[in-house]
C-alpha cells in the first residue's frame, strides 16, 4: 500500500524541518487549512470518544466503483489536534475502505517524526482518532 500523494507532500515538508517547534507549526498550519464543518455536523455521533479535544470526524462512502472508497472530513475546537486531523484526513480519505482498515497511522506518525513529542493525553486522542477511522474502514471491508 503506498502513502497518499497528500501523506507524501507533508511528510517530505516535515522532513526539512529539524525542530519540534517548527514541525509542531507546520502541523498547526494544516489544521488551519482545513474547511470549516458546519454545526449541524458537530453532533454526539460525529464525536471521537476518548479525546480530550472536542473532535469530530464525519465520513462518507464512495461506491462507484470496485471497492468502497472512503472521505472524510474533520474538525477541533484545539489548534494542535485540529493540525493532527488534517494529517489524518491526508492519509486516510480517498483510499479503500480494505486498505484504510489495514494502515496503522500510529506507525506513520513514528515514521515522520510526530509522534515522539506528544503528551499522553494528545496521543490518546490520536488513538482513538485512528481507531474510529480504522473501525469504519473494517465495517466496509
Amino acid at each position: 500500500m503506498s502513502e497518499p500523494q497528500a501523506f507524501q507532500d507533508i511528510a517530505e515538508n516535515l522532513s526539512f524541518l529539524d525542530d519540534w517547534e517548527d514541525r509542531l507549526n507546520y502541523v498547526i498550519e494544516l489544521g488551519q487549512a482545513l474547511p470549516d464543518m458546519p454545526e449541524t455536523d458537530k453532533t454526539a455521533e460525529n464525536k471521537v470518544k476518548g479525546c480530550v479535544s472536542n473532535v469530530w470526524l464525519v465520513s462518507s462512502v464512495d461506491r462507484s466503483g470496485g471497492a468502497p472508497v472512503m472521505r472524510f472530513r474533520g474538525q477541533s475546537d484545539a489548534i494542535i489536534t485540529k493540525g493532527l486531523v488534517a494529517v489524518l484526513i491526508a492519509l486516510y480519505s480517498g483510499r479503500p475502505a480494505g486498505e484504510i482498515a489495514e494502515t496503522d497511522a500510529i506507525d506513520w506518525f513514528r515514521k515522520v517524526g510526530l509522534s515522539e513529542h506528544l503528551g499522553m493525553q494528545r496521543s490518546n486522542g490520536l488513538v482513538a482518532m485512528v481507531n474510529r477511522i480504522r473501525s469504519e474502514g473494517k465495517a466496509l471491508s
